[in-house]
């Protein structure tokens, strides 16, 4: 019976961490540039029984990780020549305002009174020498990433890649933290569009669904466990009674 219980409650806790996931992505369905996070929960099976140590003998662990899906969003036409978007693999690289770097594919961007082009958050866009100084004219951005000036070069927008994403850690809405000992390397295969963000890749209708799912399991995990209760409850109050 206890066992019914621990199993029962132990299914309900990676539901709560998906409800706030599902949340957080639905918040940000409009934010450019916003990667999707999702729960990957299952039940150890008897293969990874030797790798997690069990507290008793009828115990399961869950293994509950939360990652971050990179499929590409769509590009949305804006025309604004300070909004860029990346097409293909890659990440625009920013200098943040406490002196850190960090990566990410929200390009809208905005001059700063010093003449740098910056995100929302004040974090410099990087080129291939600094930070990207576009003061003094009209700002046109390539395909290649470069970047001129009143027809006049001024830097190249620095484009890195991560050969595997998922060691990124995600800082804020869009932004990613290299953690370290990864070095990023120049990205291959892409093209920048300027005058275009990229749309988050959140499917608004799917998350709802997934909502109302992860609901529903939570609610009835919640039911058996009520069940259980009340049977160990009449259990322990008949059992052994006199008469």
């Amino acid at each position: 019976m206890i066992k019914g219980l621990y199993r029962s409650a132990s299914a309900m806790l990676p539901r709560i961490k998906q409800q706030e996931i599902i949340a957080n992505n639905l918040s940000n369905a409009s934010s450019p540039g916003f990667k999707k996070d999702m729960v990957f929960t299952r039940e150890l099976s008897r293969a990874q029984s030797k790798l997690t140590a069990r507290k008793s003998d009828w115990q399961t662990p869950m293994i509950d990780q939360v990652y971050t899906n990179f499929e590409q969003g769509g590009l949305d036409k804006t025309d604004n020549p300070f909004d860029i978007a990346l097409e293909g693999k890659g990440f625009f690289v920013f200098e943040t305002t406490g002196g850190g770097t960090v990566l990410s594919l929200a390009g809208n961007l905005s001059v700063n009174p010093e003449g740098y082009l910056v995100n929302p958050e004040g974090d410099r866009l990087l080129g291939e020498g600094g930070a990207i100084n576009v003061a003094g004219g009209e700002v046109t951005i390539s395909e290649s990433g470069e970047v001129q000036v009143d027809n006049a070069t001024v830097a190249n927008v620095r484009v890195v890649d991560v050969e595997h994403n998922t060691t990124l850690r995600k800082v804020g809405r869009s932004s990613y933290w290299i953690p370290e000992g990864i070095e990023p390397g120049a990205a291959v295969d892409f093209a920048i569009r300027q005058g275009y963000l990229e749309s988050s890749n959140v499917n608004v209708i799917k998350e709802m669904v997934s909502m109302i799912i992860s609901y529903r399991n939570y609610e009835a995990d919640a039911k058996a466990v009520q069940a259980q209760d009340d049977s160990l409850e009449k259990l322990i109050n008949n059992v052994g009674r006199t008469r």
